[in-house]
């Protein structure tokens, strides 16, 4: 069975997590007097020109297929408004988020769907994807009825035509072949912007590792609650980790390479509000990525939103 979304059991969440408040071990702070700075850069350790952010919560890759180019303007606009970044996803580019987005992430998938060198170039970070949360290690499918006109184009497919995304990159198969790839794109983009590697959360502690060994300036860890397009249900339900289990051996990974906060840590996977982002944090990322929060943010048609964008 294909199915989109995410894992429908109960799984563990954060919500088995709680914060030690103050008290005389921990002397509080004084919120009106001590100010607290969310910023967070990414991509410290080759890149010419980090990504400084705002916040330290992203808005994770959705292809353009799966989403609409509306969707992808209006993803753009709210984290531009907030001082954050934007993925494109799967399937390239489109004018709609470059347009809107004042830093845009371009994903490099094992599909190469709507893979552009110009559209590359005109990107502020580049994120390899190795895998992700929903289906680490099997290739998903974008839906007939998905590919319209526009979708055909840009991905080079017949319209309306079921599609398979491939379950790995054919130009890599380990972290050696994998340098090389991020060498490439090094010299595509002369050094400049940040290289992520994405990993579905399976063997968190040795895939850290690997990404990087290959050279990544940033990890993205995806967690089995991410969300899909659509893929099997199969591997919905029972292939990854939860992103609670995932996080410390991510971390303990890049501590005992000594490169933990040089190389940053962004985990994806079923963030659902602050105490969640927080939680992470505490665990050792850096920031977050959100997808499906942002999709429910999307269909939000209070009337006072409205009246402040006016």
């Amino acid at each position: 069975d294909i199915r989109g979304g995410g894992a429908k059991r109960n799984l563990p969440h954060f919500d088995d997590l709680v914060f030690l408040g103050a008290s005389v071990s921990r002397y509080p702070l004084e919120g009106y007097r001590e100010t607290c700075n969310t910023k967070v850069t990414l991509g410290t350790r080759f890149a010419k020109k980090p990504i400084e952010l705002d916040i330290p919560i992203t808005i994770a890759g959705m292809s353009f297929g799966a989403l609409s180019g509306q969707a992808k303007e209006a993803l753009g606009r709210g984290a531009s408004a907030a001082g954050t970044s934007t993925t494109t996803g799967d399937g390239g580019m489109t004018p709609e988020e470059r347009g809107h987005s004042s830093k845009l992430i371009y994903q490099y998938l094992p599909s190469r769907y709507g893979m552009n060198p110009d559209d590359l170039r005109k990107a502020d970070a580049i994120e390899v994807v190795v895998g992700q949360g929903a289906k680490p290690g099997g290739g998903g499918m974008l839906l007939g009825q998905k590919i319209s006109d526009r979708v055909a184009e840009m991905r080079t497919l017949p319209k309306g035509i079921d599609q398979r995304s491939a379950c790995r990159h054919p130009d890599w198969t380990g972290p050696d072949d994998l340098e090389i790839k991020l060498l490439e794109l090094r010299e595509i983009t002369n050094w400049e912007v940040p290289i992520y590697v994405k990993v579905g959360a399976t063997r968190p502690y040795y895939d850290t590792a690997l990404a990087v060994k290959s050279g990544a300036d940033v990890v993205v860890l995806d967690g089995m609650q991410g969300g899909t397009a659509a893929t099997q249900d199969v591997f919905i339900e029972h292939v990854g980790i939860p992103i609670l289990a995932a996080i410390r051996p991510a971390v303990r990974a890049l501590q005992d390479l000594g490169v933990h906060r040089e190389v940053q840590l962004v985990v994806s996977g079923g963030i659902r509000n602050g105490a969640d982002v927080a939680k992470a944090m505490a665990l050792g990322a850096d920031a977050v990525a959100i997808g499906t929060a942002a999709l429910i943010a999307l269909g939000d048609n209070d009337p006072k939103w409205e009246s402040e964008y006016q």
